[in-house]
């Protein structure tokens, strides 16, 4: 009797797409990680991959009947009738008579794993593990559920009302992006000693991040259409093109500056494209999301430099990427939605688009839905941090000695990658065998003495921190801590004075 009731191509369809917006999880692990400084780069796969976790408990413990209870009629947050899926199987889902009921938790759940991987972006480098896992679970509960409600519960008043978001403008976009300036703004601006000389510690993670979520992204807005049909084909498109025009206008305008080609550009051109895509990929036709990403990519980079105007060290730029771009795609569901393309999935015939079907209420009825979601978004999440701040142990911002110290250090006790030219302690660093030998026939097999040092410069030549671009090392040898099992640690600028010892750089040292 289940096969008889859906289509198996269908259902084989969505769960290779939520297997494919799974993927985006480690993707934004492993963008955040390139991002970030060395010596915080594992923390943030960490909390991307813990809030992970939380999440699917959530969704499972009460997440899903929240957002998707038909029977919660408020029309702001569905009630607890699917309560640890109760009542979950294989019935039509409540979003669509396409897919079953269970198939459908599950691909929604996605959606919400990689929203709250977004917004772990707004603790990078000062954010604590704990508090953020409790605020995850809490945020989900009072942020995403009531967003996700809205426009795709049947009883949410933003779908009675007719607003067009097909894959997540409100609840994913505007609900990371928004909500990720407001955690930023009350963890507090990283100390200035960090932001100096800040540069990406590994391009190439942030290229592997973004194609990863790129590739995920096909099963986010394809499957969003949830069935093999010509709506999610055309979804699929749309997304390509946006995140291809987004890419290439923001590398662009980021050449006119330097004269050289940046992948972060366009690593970050194409992510804007991908989500101005996601609410209106199906909606739109083929040729108004080559306008789209060119917009986005645009309004994206402009809009990076909005965080010196709030002063709130949005580290990783989650309002400018996630925020803007789902608001530009939501506004063009108002210009450019057609009723042609929503219709391509066989199920939603009657549903009007925007200005090219003449429906020229659309327009402010998206206007008045980005308002809505973004400033519930940012009160909201703001109330939700300071209140888990001001529990006892559950403090959200690290210490200022742990901040110096990298957060890899001082919350996960591992490292993404440790020096290469040299180890965490230059002092331990091991000279080749030809000099040891060397030493050996001179009889002076000397270790850590001033006079040893200059020898290994004479024979070795200049040794350069890892990490040491623009002639300013960004690795210094300070007074080290040493920890029971006998390794040091440091990673403080040069010269930093806040301890009243000027810092001796490698170069110096030698």
């Amino acid at each position: 009797m289940f096969q008889n009731r859906f289509d198996g191509g269908d259902i084989a369809f969505i769960i290779l797409a939520g297997a494919l917006v799974f993927l985006m999880v480690p993707g934004l692990g492993f963008l955040y990680s390139g991002l970030a400084r060395r010596k915080s780069a594992l923390s943030l796969i960490f909390a991307v991959s813990a809030s992970n976790a939380v999440v699917i408990f959530q969704w499972y413990f009460w997440g899903y009947s929240l957002a998707f209870s038909p029977s919660g009629t408020s029309g702001f947050i569905g009630d607890l009738e699917r309560f640890g899926l109760r009542n979950t199987g294989g019935d039509p889902s409540p979003g669509t008579p396409l897919i079953p009921d269970l198939l459908y938790s599950f691909y929604q759940m996605e959606f919400a794993c990689v929203t709250i991987g977004i917004l772990m972006g707004a603790i990078a480098e000062r954010g604590r593990i704990l508090p953020a896992m409790v605020f995850s679970f809490v945020w989900m509960t009072l942020v995403y559920c009531p967003l996700a409600c809205w426009p795709w519960n049947i009883n949410g008043w933003a779908m009675k009302w007719g607003v067009l978001d097909y894959a997540g403008g409100g609840p994913v976009e505007i609900g990371s992006g928004v909500s990720g300036l407001a955690l930023a703004w009350v963890l507090g601006r990283r100390k200035e000693r960090e932001l100096l000389n800040f540069r990406p510690h590994n391009v190439s993670f942030v290229a592997l991040g973004t194609f990863l979520l790129w590739f995920g992204w096909l099963g986010f807005n394809g499957g969003s259409a949830f069935g093999a049909n010509l709506r999610a084909i055309t979804a699929i498109w749309n997304s390509m093109l946006a995140a291809a025009f987004g890419g290439i206008v923001w590398c662009l305008l980021d050449w006119r500056l330097e004269r050289k080609y940046s992948t972060v550009g366009f690593c970050s051109g194409t992510i804007a494209g991908l989500v101005a895509a996601t609410p209106a990929s199906g909606f739109v036709p083929l040729w108004a999301s080559i306008i789209m990403g060119v917009v986005a990519g645009a309004c994206c980079n402009f809009a990076t430099k909005l965080k010196f105007l709030f002063r709130i060290d949005d580290a990783l730029d989650l309002y400018a990427e996630h925020a803007v771009g789902g608001i530009i795609g939501l506004l063009f569901n108002g210009f450019f939605a057609k009723s042609e393309i929503i219709a391509l999935d066989g199920v939603n015939t009657s549903v009007e688009g925007g200005w090219l079907d003449h429906n020229w209420k659309q327009l402010y009825k998206q206007f008045a839905y980005v308002c809505a979601a973004s400033g519930y978004s940012f009160v909201v999440t703001a109330i939700i941090a300071k209140c888990v701040d001001a529990v006892p142990g559950l403090r959200l911002r690290a210490s200022d000695d742990a901040e110096a110290l990298g957060m890899d250090e001082d919350q996960i006790g591992e490292f993404a990658n440790d020096y290469i030219e040299v180890r965490r302690d230059f002092d331990d660093w091991t000279p080749p065998a030809s000099v040891r030998k060397s030493w050996a026939r001179k009889g002076e097999m000397r270790t850590n003495s001033e006079d040893t040092m200059a020898e290994r410069k004479e024979q070795e030549g200049p040794h350069v921190a890892a990490g040491d671009r623009h002639g300013r090392p960004d690795v210094g040898l300070h007074s080290r801590q040493q920890n029971q099992n006998g390794s040091k640690y440091g990673s403080l600028e040069p010269n930093d004075m806040s301890n009243g010892t000027k810092l001796t750089t490698i170069d110096e040292k030698l």
